[in-house]
């Protein structure tokens, strides 16, 4: 779906939130397909980092190939339940006042270079995204760190940024207690979090710190290296841990297959094996993987085309035997024309949106007006009264679903239990419910503002948003915008680099966690929250969320974002436009797929596929 989706903690670019009740869970069940099987996926947007934790990667193309080749605490099944994966480690509470939980790794996890998984690699996990030891937290010098295509340089000798700041994993301040025998690592909370079982488990999912210890220190044997990783950080050792945190932001970044193989280890079903640029991604079955989410085939591969026709195309020729591409209504009509292929069709997790930048010097940051913040507001204020939200529905969406209608919650899903009460009070559907031409150039003449330029950064090879940047062009511009286009193929990892002043982009949920969308919005004391790309900071928000935090009544949390809502609205963050209509189609060779409205929507049950 080419779009950032924010992990397990926060959102991958595309979400909202959903609520699962409690269930019964079947078993994870084997898979029983022959050797020397391959299937086939396409996919929109190829992988370009394999840490998704970072504001760099973290998007729904990167995680996708995470979820495959490297295994977790946790999943979530088709109803949206948690799901407790024993076979990679266990976890439990072991008090709660102070919050206290103990994770512990089984003897089953292990990295494909066949070192086990460990305490070491949780508390790098916890370490690299709780922002416990950056000393780099200014603004503009962390963008000072930025490269042209969102990655980072490294920082300076003795500075330690780690390019990370999730949301309830920040509220552990201290070094884990870990087990003699080095299997578990006991977190202790500073207050309460409500929604620990999600955000913690991820630790899972983090690098091998062994390597990481190996490419920062010269340790290479992997006992030593993870005894050498736990020291730096126990230690606070700045000159070990500003190593450390350069080879966690940058060395996992890449578009081709890397030269060094350690760089492709992992602890999941699969294995990347090769890797063609900008074409495909080839798994192959992990040897050392002795979980119970086994691969159902010995090859999986993934085809990269943005094009969603082609992707149509590859299907009808047996290319491939899995799609989920953006639809348009020839695409739909395309696949219903297909013979012996299975079409699921409906309103994902993912919706689409349009965010301002507030912190680049450009038209709606206040620093612009000598940091007059009632004028950029104004200046924000009209240029959300141009879009044209009704018409992008109309034209755009309504073709795939005849009942789209405009989303009014940057935090809802439309139809969802508080969503009525939520829009009622935030104030979009009022404000921004229909263009308003002449209310901006009213607003731009109170401000003083004459033809401000506003660059818009999307997909540039995406059709959907190619039409949703022209009619937004064409509105904006009649009340006095210069509308520039600003449109990139490598639009994921150029957000959050202030190179743009408006974007286009959906964002995906990754877990139904009640405080999931903080990570969009926080500024906390070492930065933005991890989906905060917009430079964005109101210290009422800020508040809010460290209450949801802690919040546990149902009643409250619906409250507390009834109210961040409406903070959104009043401060013109931006607006949310409609749930993306969506489309997974597959070939009568293949079964068990069965797609979850959350990240990794189509991967999620992978190891129940059958290939005939």
């Amino acid at each position: 779906m080419g779009n950032k989706f924010f992990t397990a903690v926060p959102l991958l670019m595309a979400g909202a939130l959903a609520f699962s009740a409690c269930a019964p869970v079947p078993s994870p069940q084997q898979s029983d397909l022959d050797t020397d099987t391959t299937v086939s996926v396409m996919w929109n947007q190829p992988m370009y980092t394999m840490n998704a934790v970072t504001n760099f990667g973290n998007a729904t193309a990167n995680h996708n190939i995470i979820y495959l080749t490297r295994d977790n605490f946790i999943y979530y099944d088709k109803d949206l339940n948690l799901v407790q994966n024993k076979s990679y480690g266990s976890y439990e509470k072991l008090s709660d006042d102070p919050l206290k939980i103990k994770l512990t790794m089984a003897d089953t996890a292990l990295w494909s270079d066949g070192v086990p998984v460990d305490a070491a690699d949780m508390v790098l996990g916890w370490a690299s995204t709780s922002s416990v030891y950056n000393t780099v937290k200014d603004s503009d010098e962390i963008k000072a760190l930025q490269n042209e295509d969102g990655s980072l340089k490294p920082v300076a000798d003795g500075k330690v940024y780690f390019n990370s700041n999730i949301n309830g994993i920040n509220l552990i301040k201290e070094f884990p207690e870990i087990s003699e025998d080095g299997k578990s690592a006991t977190f202790t909370f500073s207050v309460p979090f409500a929604d620990w079982e999600n955000d913690l488990t991820y630790f899972g999912a983090s690098l091998p710190a062994h390597i990481v210890a190996k490419r920062a220190l010269g340790t290479a044997d992997p006992t030593a290296a993870k005894a050498a990783l736990l020291k730096a950080f126990q230690d606070k050792d700045a000159a070990s841990l500003s190593k450390i945190a350069n080879v966690w932001n940058q060395d996992w970044n890449y578009t081709k297959m890397p030269e060094e193989a350690e760089l492709v280890v992992g602890s999941g079903a699969y294995n990347i094996t090769e890797y063609k640029e900008k074409q495909y991604i080839t798994l192959t079955k992990n040897p050392q993987y002795k979980g119970e989410l086994t691969a159902p085939t010995d090859i999986m591969t993934i085809r990269y085309n943005e094009d969603p026709m082609a992707n149509v195309q590859a299907l009808q020729n047996d290319e491939v035997q899995l799609i989920s591409p953006q639809p348009t209504a020839d695409v739909l009509t395309a696949l219903n024309a297909l013979k012996d292929v299975t079409v699921i069709s409906g309103d994902e997790a993912t919706y689409e949106h349009i965010d301002l930048t507030f912190d680049n010097g450009g038209p709606f940051d206040p620093k612009t007006y000598n940091k007059d913040a009632a004028k950029a507001l104004k200046v924000r204020q009209a240029f959300l009264k141009t879009i044209p939200r009704q018409e992008i529905v109309d034209k755009i969406i309504k073709p795939l679903n005849p009942n789209a209608e405009v989303r009014n919650s940057f935090n809802l899903v439309p139809g969802s239990s508080n969503y009525a009460d939520t829009t009622a009070a935030n104030g979009m559907s009022t404000q921004y419910d229909q263009v308003d031409i002449e209310g901006a150039k009213a607003l731009l003449a109170d401000a003083g503002v004459k033809a401000p330029k506003v660059r818009i950064l999307y997909g540039k090879s995406n059709v959907r948003r190619q039409q949703e940047f022209s009619l937004i062009k064409e509105s904006a511009e009649q009340a006095g915008f210069e509308v520039i286009d600003n449109g990139d193929d490598n639009w994921g990892a150029k957000l959050g680099d202030g190179t743009y002043d408006a974007s286009i982009f959906g964002w995906q949920t990754v877990s139904p966690a009640a405080t999931e969308p903080a990570a969009n919005f926080i500024m906390t004391e070492d930065g933005p929250g991890l989906n905060n790309l917009s430079g964005y900071n109101n210290k009422k928000i800020n508040e809010l969320y460290a209450e949801l935090n802690v919040t546990i009544d149902t009643a409250r949390q619906k409250a507390i974002n009834e109210e961040v809502e409406k903070i959104l609205v009043d401060d013109a963050f931006g607006l949310t436009l409609y749930q993306f209509p969506g489309a997974t189609a597959f070939s009568k060779t293949l079964s068990g797929v069965d797609p979850i409205t959350i990240s990794p929507t189509i991967f999620w049950n992978f190891w129940t596929w059958k290939l005939t």
